[in-house]
């Protein structure tokens, strides 16, 4: 799940200085904003080429070793031995693709163990594995709250959600973010007997910051609605176990379905959904994003498998990943950097960049001093906000969080941001 300069995250939006007889005319600003960014002298900040990886926290950008602060590998799996190891095994054993759907031929022996480790992972009964975490939110969904149905959801809930719920053409009713006042409001809203689905994410991608899920869920079940959270930032790292936001504040039996992606603490690509519920086995057969695409490959789902099973057990390296958070978060602030959060609460912390010009600006002085970070902008930002994300590692040594926070320093002088 990336963001950059994309199309608006909400289905609806009106189309800037729409002409017909052009059908990429409703670009036209966005392709001149990013022009004239580029007319200026800097990089594109979209646009970035990593030549090497060589570890979890450090590639080859522009010919130069790099601190990867960028990237969603928070548990730093990629290069797990073991995991790279069980997909060559897999490449060996079922070579290199499935060509089938899961409901055809597209099921091998390691989706069968993948969703085996993730029911070991979270206690639950079932588990559904997509191709991608997109398509887990699309999938569920949109189908199972459809026509006459109510989707209750955050405002700055992530484009796949909003795509999910414009694709199973339900009843799509926003709320102010993480207020529970204005939650409970709509929900009182919606006509006795109408279905309802609650979605909420545990931790938000462009700030970081973890919803209120206990509150959140005790409203919606006082309300007859079922509960979707999105654990995509936050599985394999917050709670005890790691398995997210909704274990970490005790609700996690309330949640009827989890979403998850293997794309960030899990080290590989793909997207889950878990749940007790007692008839959820029939999305097999009537999830479209789920029946119309073909299934991962083998050696993914071996990678998958492997790294999840490893998650269970990496308590020592949750905890370093916390400790990294704090120090980081600490530093930036005492530098005088305005960030997304008064406190760490995730493994992303953002900094609040002025506008785009002086954030694409602060991106380049970081990538000049050897240090990647996300710039992010609208419409992927809430409030029209243009930020520098930060994704920790469990990876980050205490010695790269220090030269991380001289990086900073060093360019947002040199840039004027501090």
């Amino acid at each position: 799940m990336s963001e950059g300069i994309e199309t608006p995250d909400k289905p609806g939006t009106p189309p800037v200085g729409h002409n017909s007889g052009d059908l990429f005319s409703k670009f036209d600003g966005i392709i001149k904003q990013r022009q004239d960014l580029l007319d200026s002298g800097l990089e594109d900040p979209f646009g970035l080429v990593m030549e090497k990886v060589l570890s979890p926290v450090t590639a080859v950008c522009n010919g130069r070793e790099t601190i990867l602060l960028g990237t969603y590998n928070y548990m730093g799996m990629t290069f797990d031995p073991d995991v790279v190891e069980a997909g060559k095994q897999a490449l060996d054993d079922f070579g290199s693709g499935t060509t089938g759907s899961r409901v055809l031929n597209g099921t091998y022996a390691g989706h069968r163990d993948v969703e085996a480790a993730l029911r070991e992972f979270y206690g639950t009964k079932h588990a559904m594995v997509f191709s991608t975490g997109y398509q887990a939110n699309l999938g569920i969904i949109s189908t199972i709250a459809g026509k006459g149905d109510y989707i209750v959801l955050d405002i700055d809930s992530h484009a796949s959600i909003w795509d999910g719920c414009a694709m199973g053409n339900a009843e799509v009713v926003p709320f102010k973010h993480n207020d529970l006042e204005a939650m409970e409001k709509r929900l009182k809203r919606i006509p006795e007997g109408a279905g309802k689905l609650v979605v909420l994410e545990g931790v938000y991608s462009m700030l970081g910051d973890i919803a209120p899920l206990k509150e959140m869920i005790a409203i919606a079940k006082r309300h007859g609605a079922m509960v979707l959270v999105d654990e995509a930032h936050s599985m394999g790292f917050i709670g005890p176990n790691g398995r997210g936001v909704a274990e970490d504040q005790g609700v996690m039996d309330d949640v009827d379905f989890i979403i998850g992606t293997f794309s960030k603490s899990v080290g590989t690509v793909g997207g889950f959904c878990v749940s007790n519920h007692p008839k959820f086995e029939v999305m097999r057969l009537v999830c479209r994003p789920y029946v119309f695409t073909a299934s991962l490959p083998p050696s993914v789902v071996a990678t998958a498998a492997t790294s999840i099973r490893k998650l269970i057990h990496a308590g020592n390296k949750r905890e370093h990943l916390w400790e990294n958070s704090k120090r980081l978060h600490a530093g930036l602030k005492e530098l005088g950097f305005d960030l997304g959060t008064d406190t760490p609460q995730s493994a992303i912390i953002a900094v609040l960049m002025p506008d785009l010009e002086r954030g694409a600006a602060m991106w380049e002085a970081l990538l000049k001093e050897g240090l990647y970070v996300n710039l992010a902008r609208p419409p992927a930002t809430p409030a029209n906000m243009t930020l520098l994300r930060c994704s920790l590692c469990a990876e980050h040594s205490e010695e790269q969080v220090g030269q991380i926070l001289q990086m900073f320093e060093n360019a947002g002088k040199a840039v004027g941001i501090i």
